[in-house]
């Protein structure tokens, strides 16, 4: 009897993707006169994906250009929303600002500052990266005020986390790669064990498993390891390690950034926010420094602490690895990173 295969999840794009291409389709029209009914850009990492245009709205000295986003097989909250850049002639470069449903910082320890549109920095670098393109292209002065707009935003952030984090009015505007890749816990784990199966079958010494994109590319880096050696690990720490511990290699890393190492420090196996946070209070106690119970991120309480919370951090993360690991076959060690992907501290 044979049995049909489960189809691979569909991947997406992220807010700022789309907010990308509608800042591109705005700024050939405000500049070049040619109204898009789709646009096409180009991600960090290639791809080249094509958006249609779903929202148009001209008047004298802007345009609004709105792209619906489809997060693919992701159950991202913002998947349907429509996405508006609206871009105004300006001067003195690059202007950033929160339409409505789109959120404010009000709390440090986050990459943007206090009072500034949360719309993070590598849309932002996608978003001036269009401006100075065109500009050259039109002969035009990269000068524009660029306000995103999420219609309902406000009601969709009530949803996440924004608003336990300081970012009050709406949804923050996200991405690093431009991609959103599904999340199906059962399909991403099983993608873990298939790539330790790869590595073991190539006899491949010394894999790494790491939280994001950027503590990849440093671990990578640090070690010199094949792109073989990487595996997928993002949230599922816990995942990794138990089949690891059954299937084990040789060496293992585990990187992360500062705040979902804590997380793994103080003992938690999935580092998803919505399944284990940061315990201030125990991270204040362990460190002797009652102000850390108040901070609102993990990377606020390294910019209060410093080093020494990076080393006490890497450390407990460490002995949690080898606890869910529970074999003395496989030497781990641990790094974390902060958002630049430097070392804090590695063990």
């Amino acid at each position: 009897m044979e049995h049909s295969k489960t189809p691979p999840l569909r991947r997406g794009w992220t807010t700022g993707a789309c907010a990308t291409a509608a800042v591109r389709a705005g700024l050939c029209e405000l500049w070049g006169g040619t109204r898009l009914s789709q646009v096409q850009i180009t991600l960090p990492k290639g791809e080249q994906p094509i958006f249609q245009i779903a929202h148009h709205e001209a008047k004298d000295g802007w345009i609004e250009i709105g792209i619906t986003k489809d997060a693919g097989d992701d159950p991202d909250v913002t998947h349907g929303a429509l996405i508006i850049a609206r871009i105004a002639t300006s001067s003195g470069g690059v202007h950033f600002h929160a339409g409505a449903g789109v959120g404010t910082i009000t709390k440090a320890g986050l990459p943007i500052g206090v009072g500034e549109p949360a719309i993070n920095p590598v849309p932002r670098q996608m978003m001036q990266a269009q401006v100075d393109e065109l500009a050259v292209f039109y002969v035009q002065s990269p000068d524009v005020d660029i306000t995103i707009i999420i219609p309902g935003g406000a009601e969709l952030a009530m949803k996440t986390w924004n608003p336990r984090l300081g970012i009050v009015g709406g949804l923050s505007v996200l991405g690093t790669t431009g991609i959103v890749r599904p999340f199906s816990c059962a399909a991403w784990i099983a993608s873990i064990h298939r790539g330790i199966d790869v590595a073991r079958a190539e006899g491949t010494p010394h894999v790494a498993g790491c939280t994001g994109a950027t503590s990849e590319r440093a671990v990578q880096a640090l070690h010199a390891l094949p792109e073989t050696a990487m595996l997928d690990m993002g949230d599922f720490a816990g995942g990794l390690m138990k089949y690891l511990g059954r299937h084990p290699v040789p060496r293992l890393t585990v990187g992360g950034g500062i705040g979902k190492m804590t997380k793994l420090a103080q003992g938690a196996r999935d580092l998803h926010s919505d399944r284990s946070q940061v315990d201030f209070q125990q991270l204040a106690d362990v460190m002797g420094q009652p102000n850390l119970a108040a901070a609102n991120t993990a990377l606020q309480a390294y910019s209060l602490s410093g080093t020494d919370m990076a080393n006490w951090v890497v450390e407990a993360a460490l002995r949690n690895c080898q606890s869910i690991l529970k074999t003395n076959e496989i030497a781990v060690d641990c790094v974390v990173i902060d958002r630049a992907g430097l070392i804090l501290a590695q063990i």
